[in-house]
């Protein structure tokens, strides 16, 4: 399957643009700081998700999975450092994509869990 037709991969794509948007209004001296960090912590969620399901393994593409996991960890944790210090307000409906992005990201690594002990 392409990743382009992936839902996860399609959900964090629309994150993507959400966060480059969001650090758009960050202060100019944190372009090469926070800004820098989280737009490449969330470029690598759909990254990670469209190099794993090319690969010819299931067990690869878990591997994968977690990656883009933990970068989307990142990113939350990036976010709630941006809302300590001001930058952004809260933004509940940024928080619930993030979380949905994760459910999927797990929920799709289970399937290939189950997928792969069944084989």
């Amino acid at each position: 399957m392409n990743h382009k037709d992936l839902d996860i991969w399609k959900k964090s794509m629309d994150l993507v643009e959400e966060i480059y948007a969001l650090t758009k209004s960050f202060p100019d001296d944190e372009k090469f700081g926070l800004t820098n960090q989280i737009r490449r912590a969330i470029v690598s969620v759909p990254s990670n998700i469209a190099e794993g399901s090319a690969r010819k393994s299931d067990k690869e593409f878990i591997q994968f999975l977690y990656i883009a996991l933990g970068s989307l960890s990142e990113v939350e944790t990036q976010y709630l450092i941006a809302v300590r210090l001001k930058y952004s307000k809260e933004n509940t409906d940024l928080e619930d994509k993030i979380s949905e992005v994760r459910r999927m990201i797990i929920g799709m690594r289970n399937y290939l869990f189950k997928k792969l002990s069944s084989e």
